[in-house]
């Protein structure tokens, strides 16, 4: 028998909590008739009311996608106003952070890319690394200052000869998360593939061996233990999304 631990349990409530809550703000944001007449949805019970919100949802994605600005830049800050420490955050409790072997360590490249292939983390560090310092917008209510460097993921796509005019960028992870972005946000200036933090190796807290940083989009869009990238034509959705969160995530 499976029995969690009462941190997990106490995890585990605080996330359904936040589901539920997030779905009712949703359903007294809007009447019943004003979904119905946004979506086309007749509403006869909740899975209707439910595809009817994830409807809504789409609408909002098509929106924030067309209002984003691929040349615009999320503020910087001195490294003076960097939070420290640096909160953790995840699905899970910090006693359930992931240890992955550096040696071993290969990033699989699929999808819609030219050079399909396994990257070694030398050749990810030898490529030009960049720094940012910028705020970590978390969709609980939090934020955070942290001081990111890695390898520009826009070049990193190029190189490795990715279709820039796929619709979509996805992310497996050693900790079984995943998620996805539109290739406008793989492409910004300021999308890194960090494999430091604060100027040292990241630790595993932060997602050793890397993690996708994006000041342009809310916290659960930045993946932490990549292990695999892949480009599409085809919606892949990601972890939170397919439980109703917003799919473009902008910040």
């Amino acid at each position: 028998m499976n029995i969690k631990s009462p941190l997990r349990l106490a995890v585990d409530g605080e996330l359904v909590l936040k589901e539920a809550t997030r779905r009712s703000f949703l359903r007294r944001s809007l009447t019943l008739g004003g979904l119905a007449m946004l979506t086309g949805c007749s509403l006869v019970d909740e899975a209707s009311v439910d595809t009817a919100l994830s409807r809504i949802s789409r609408i909002n994605d098509d929106v924030q996608g067309w209002l984003f600005d691929p040349n615009r830049l999320a503020p910087t800050y001195p490294e003076s106003m960097i939070t420290r420490p640096f909160p953790f955050n995840a699905y899970y409790g910090e006693d359930e952070i992931r240890e992955i072997e550096e040696s071993s360590y290969r990033l699989e490249v699929t999808g819609l890319v030219a050079d399909c292939r396994q990257w070694t983390l030398r050749e990810l560090r030898a490529m030009p690394q960049i720094e940012q310092v910028t705020r970590h917008i978390c969709v609980e209510g939090w934020s955070a200052i942290g001081k990111w460097g890695g390898a520009s993921f826009a070049s990193f796509l190029r190189r490795a000869g990715a279709d820039l005019s796929a619709k979509y960028v996805g992310f497996k992870c050693a900790d079984d998360y995943f998620t996805s972005i539109d290739m406008a946000t793989a492409l910004h200036p300021q999308t890194v593939l960090a494999l430091t933090y604060d100027g040292q190796p990241l630790p595993p807290k932060y997602g050793f061996p890397m993690k996708l940083r994006m000041p342009t989009k809310l916290g659960y869009k930045n993946p932490k233990h990549i292990q695999a990238i892949f480009v599409t034509n085809i919606y892949p959705g990601g972890y939170w999304e397919d439980q109703g969160y917003n799919w473009f995530g902008g910040s």
